[in-house]
């Protein structure tokens, strides 16, 4: 969890420096000083490519008559949270193709019944464990399974979109166990990764989405992108944080949607709170034509590679149980 709290560190580290510079006067003062701006520029170099300063990896859309459409929302609505009002509104106000969520239960299962009828397309996997799943999309669907990638207990979905004739689309839908301080965070990153390099070797448009529990600028979320290819486009916009709903200076963006250069950006929206300790988060993407020649994929070297191949293996050891890594299953056509 080192990397949560780096936005934070870098404020903190600001402050602290300009009150040396302002009261230097003594040798030591100077000393300090320079230490202060070494921490600084290391944290500010992680979380400068999450604000409007940086560059950003996936660019505007340009309208292009014709280019398939795709609105995605995900939550995290919390288990324990029992007023599903605010989500249910919000599905019905901005009408959403497709819908991810997370930590759904019996109760929420239920409650949901009043959105279904506006999809053609639903898998329930309710769960009292805090990983139930709900999905649910408006956009024909192919292909559509529930998947146990490192713990039984830890269901993924995964689904492939028809977005138009010949325009298709692979949907990886995520909530991976969180670390917690004083634990490893190997299953989450096993269970990430093993979606990249599924992503990469299985060759088609793909989006990843869903509360990863895990920063938008950590060394395993970089790592996803370069051995996916996926674009991030919170990179130039902003860190969009999610979490935690009740404590503003120390939320941190765990809720994610990634995509493949096939995409460009109509929006990317942090929606209002629905109860829960995450904030929704919404998608508009138009896939068109020229859309990869101006956004460059990541691309991974050898050591990646080879540092998520054993990142898998020891998540899958740590989980228990017999699994070996998945096989890649390529999509037929």
């Amino acid at each position: 969890m080192a990397d949560f709290p780096r936005l934070q560190l870098a404020v903190g580290l600001a402050v602290v420096l300009a009150l040396v510079l302002w009261h230097s006067d003594e040798p030591m003062d100077e000393l300090l000083a320079v230490v202060l701006a070494l921490c600084l520029t290391y944290q500010l170099a992680r979380v400068l490519p999450y604000t409007p300063l940086w560059p950003r990896q996936v660019a505007d859309a340009k309208g292009l008559l014709g280019a398939p459409r795709l609105r995605i929302l995900i939550a995290n609505v919390l288990m324990e949270n029992r007023d599903a009002a605010p989500l249910l509104a919000l599905i019905k106000e901005h009408a959403p193709d497709v819908v991810l969520l997370v930590e759904t239960d019996g109760w929420w299962a239920e409650r949901l019944l009043a959105v279904e009828s506006r999809y053609s397309h639903v898998l329930r996997r309710p769960q009292g464990n805090h990983y139930g799943l709900h999905f649910m999309s408006k956009i024909p669907v192919e292909d559509i399974e529930v998947r146990r990638l490192v713990s039984e207990d830890v269901p993924s979905v995964r689904a492939r979109l028809m977005l138009a004739p010949g325009r298709e689309v692979e949907f990886h839908g995520l909530h991976p166990r969180p670390p917690v301080p004083g634990q490893d965070s190997d299953e989450r990153d096993a269970e990430i990764l093993i979606v990249a390099r599924e992503v990469r070797e299985r060759g088609m448009p793909a989006i990843v989405a869903g509360d990863l529990n895990d920063v938008a600028w950590s060394h395993t979320t970089r790592l996803f992108q370069r051995i996916s290819g996926l674009l991030d486009p919170r990179r130039g916009r902003g860190t969009f944080s999610t979490f935690p709903v009740d404590y503003p200076m120390l939320r941190w963006p765990l809720d994610h949607v990634f995509h493949d250069a096939s995409f460009r950006l109509v929006r990317l929206v942090r929606l209002p709170s629905i109860g829960s300790d995450h904030f929704p988060m919404m998608i508009d993407l138009a896939q068109e034509a020229s859309a990869e020649a101006d956004q460059p994929a990541p691309q991974p070297d050898r050591a990646d590679i080879e540092e998520a191949e054993e990142m898998i293996r020891q998540g899958l050891k740590v989980a228990g149980g017999e699994r070996q890594m998945p096989e890649i299953k390529r999509p037929t056509y």
